[in-house]
């Protein structure tokens, strides 16, 4: 058998009271960027996609500073900028949107797509 991990080496521990207690480790960050954070969306961005981005934040910030009520706008707008970031950086993502566009490609009819994803949810 190989060598055992030190995560899972250093598992169990002495409590002061001398019972044995399981420490949980992670190899999380303490820190994790929020992924609507507008300077995370920024960085993740395409270069192609910062001028638009920065152009929508921009005015979702002018509106909700004008009136509260548009800060559900705004968080709205961060939200499916991060989308973005995630889709945009997908091998193929823009050949995928051009050819969307033109109407080629390989695409599935959303009635079929939805019908699909029922009865899988079904089953």
């Amino acid at each position: 058998m190989g060598e055992v991990p030190i995560l899972i080496a250093l598992e169990e521990r002495a409590a002061p009271s001398g019972h044995a207690y399981a420490a949980h480790m992670s190899a999380q960050p303490v820190h994790e960027d929020d992924p609507q954070d507008p300077q995370t969306i920024l960085w993740g961005l395409p270069e192609r996609e910062r001028d638009e981005f920065l152009r929508q934040y921009r005015a979702a910030v002018e509106a909700a500073r004008d009136d509260v009520a548009q800060y559900a706008a705004l968080r709205l707008l961060l939200h499916r900028w991060s989308l973005v970031v995630v889709a945009a950086n997908q091998p193929g993502y823009y050949e995928a949107v051009r050819d969307a566009k033109a109407g080629t490609g390989r695409y599935v009819p959303l009635e079929e797509a939805l019908a699909a994803e029922r009865a899988r949810r079904a089953s």
